[in-house]
């Protein structure tokens, strides 16, 4: 199934896409509703389930091959690949289980989304100094804003692969690859980019994402990706059956971690957002995440000077390709934005709305793959 075939084919669309038969779904940076494929693998392990046992059914098969199918999608090799469910669960892994150093300082960027935020707040409780990130506009963080904002007691960076209202893709190749000459360690929230953008993790230490936005999977089935070389200083902080060495499930007199990604599952799966994750890694990885981008940035090319002429204005209206995403947000000056986001939910255009610190409010439009052009300009008509 190619992007054109979709496009071209409202049949094949609305079938693969059943939320297009109900709205003009416009909010993926939100929560996805999910493909076809994905609920019905839902549906299938869900009445499978009832019948037998609910692990057994798919255990262990569902982890080799899902952590195959996302090491594809982050470029990385399968035992670099954790299942810890939220992304705010995964960077609080992290954060927690590093071994800092009270000189140690870890550099962030506060008006990024709270989940990559609070847990590096909270590592000052451990004589951690906090380093707020410094930029020009909103998200846009530049590899010169950051290395300009390190030194040699900098141990961490944490950024976000693209901000979460402007749209904003930092170069974390770039960043990656700076950081890691000055022995500087690299954690991306990649929620907004991953199933959207080539985000290789190789420029990374750490990586999370959960699938409910642009994987188009499950809430709560996400990804956590940890170097290779990093995995035996990155301690979990919890511990369970399944992470903790317990054969027969007998407890040990000593507490040794399996290797491997498996050392940050500590329990029993969530096998049903597996099943999901798997359906919709399948999905992408058939589209081809490259052709996505490429759809994604053309749908940006036309929309952003559209919504310019009728007077909005576009966060990052003037970023380049490499820099812009499918995150689109904007604002009118003297026109309340709520209401104007409800205007468009009663007539089944769904949106987000969204606001900045200093409280200018915005509609943030983030289309997937197979919204089509005449979507948005039923957008465009009411606004």
């Amino acid at each position: 199934m190619t992007i054109e075939e979709i496009l071209q084919n409202e049949e094949l669309r609305q079938h693969e896409f059943p939320v297009t038969a109900k709205c003009v779904f416009l909010a993926h940076a939100g929560d996805c509703p999910l493909p076809r494929r994905v609920s019905e693998a839902l549906a299938q392990y869900a009445r499978a389930a009832a019948e037998y046992d609910q692990e057994r059914i798919v255990y262990p098969e569902i982890l080799s091959e899902t952590r195959h199918l996302a090491a594809r999608l982050l470029g990385c090799s399968a035992d670099e690949v954790a299942f810890v469910g939220p992304t705010s669960l995964a960077l609080s892994l992290v954060a927690a289980g590093w071994p800092w150093r009270r000189q140690d300082n870890i550099v962030v960027y506060f008006d990024d989304y709270p989940s990559n935020v609070y847990p590096w707040m909270a590592l000052a409780e451990r004589g951690v100094k906090v380093r707020l990130l410094n930029t020009r506009s909103l998200g846009g963080i530049r590899p010169v804003d950051v290395l300009g904002q390190v030194d040699e007691q900098t141990r961490l960076v944490a950024l976000a692969t693209c901000h979460f209202v402007s749209g904003y893709r930092i170069d974390h190749e770039t960043i990656g690859r700076q950081l890691r000459q000055r022995g500087i360690l690299l954690c991306l929230d990649a929620i907004q980019t991953l199933g959207a953008f080539p985000t290789p993790a190789s420029a990374a230490d750490f990586l999370a994402a959960d699938a409910h936005k642009w994987l188009l999977g499950p809430c709560g089935a996400g990804l956590l990706y940890v170097r290779r070389d990093l995995q035996e200083r990155l301690r979990p902080n919890w511990y369970g059956w399944n992470n903790v060495r317990c054969p027969n499930f007998i407890a040990q007199e000593e507490i040794q971690f399996r290797s491997g990604p498996a050392r940050y599952e500590p329990g029993t799966y969530n096998l049903l957002g597996l099943v999901g994750l798997k359906a919709a890694l399948e999905l992408l990885l058939e589209v081809g995440v490259e052709n996505i981008a490429r759809e994604l940035l053309r749908k940006r090319a036309w929309l952003v000077p559209a919504l310019q002429a009728r007077g909005y204005v576009v966060l990052h209206a003037d970023a380049p390709p490499e820099r812009a995403s499918a995150i689109v947000s904007f604002h009118k000056p003297g026109a309340e934005m709520a209401d104007l986001h409800q205007k468009l939910l009663d007539r089944k255009i769904v949106t987000s709305l969204r606001t900045d610190r200093s409280g200018q409010r915005y509609i943030r439009v983030s289309p997937h793959f197979y919204n089509t052009d005449a979507e948005l300009h039923r957008l465009l008509e009411l606004l």
